[in-house]
């Protein structure tokens, strides 16, 4: 069977270089390229992928945002530019690690150890999604925890995401933080917000509060808000 395979780069030039290797290995099969981090999370959420070449370093949503958002990831050859995102790359357990620019041979090992652990035991194991995101703030990545995450608020493309130690701004709406934010834990209770349910602290007049903010309950959200949360108290 071959490997299914597809690879993830904000640079086509990158993706170039990755199709010509992909093409001189008969076992890869190189199902996809893309240059939108959003499209390929699409695209690995309804199709068997088993390996991804995928850049660490893309604007709107890194590498290890991404891969963190899948329940089931598939195994990881991480590229990139930048030395400095190596030690990263091991919280993933990441197959390989690619500097830029990938020569051929450098590429066919990685190749080659997703066959090994292919081999070994009842296939390859997958790691468990992490209980976390990465954004980025700047020229930063910010780890944020799922559970320390109080309410989100958009303003334009970007979002304030609040814990209890304060605020990260991220470019990002937020229909595409819905994508990657824990079901079970989260709920959109407006255009401009989301809450994570567990750090509400009380509802009134149609507004949630949480510490000192007090986000308002959208009219479209309400009903499946209510229903949620499972309140029968007069509004």
């Amino acid at each position: 069977m071959s490997i299914q395979s597809i690879a993830i780069d904000d640079e086509p030039s990158a993706l170039d270089v990755i199709s010509i290797h992909a093409a001189k290995v008969p076992e890869l099969e190189l199902c996809g390229c893309f240059t939108d981090p959003f499209r390929a999370l699409e695209y690995l959420r309804n199709n068997r992928v088993d390996l991804v070449f995928l850049d660490i370093n893309m604007p709107g949503l890194s590498g290890m945002e991404l891969i963190g958002q899948l329940k089931c990831p598939p195994r990881i050859v991480f590229t990139t530019a930048y030395s400095q995102y190596a030690l990263d790359s091991y919280e993933f357990e990441a197959i390989d690690y690619l500097l830029k620019p990938i020569e051929f041979d450098r590429f066919y090992r990685s190749v080659q150890r997703y066959q090994k652990q292919a081999a070994n035991g009842n296939g390859v194991p997958r790691p468990a999604k992490p209980p976390h995101l990465f954004v980025k703030d700047g020229y930063k990545q910010v780890k944020l925890l799922f559970e320390e995450i109080t309410h989100i608020q958009s303003e334009g493309n970007y979002l304030n995401i609040y814990t209890g130690s304060g605020r990260t701004v991220t470019r990002m709406t937020v229909s595409q933080m819905t994508e990657f934010l824990p079901e079970e834990m989260f709920i959109r209770v407006h255009n401009s917000w989301l809450v994570n349910i567990g750090h509400i602290d009380k509802i009134e007049n149609n507004h949630i509060h949480i510490g000192a903010a007090s986000i308002p309950i959208g009219e479209k959200y309400r009903e499946g808000f209510y229903r949620r949360i499972s309140t029968t108290d007069d509004r």
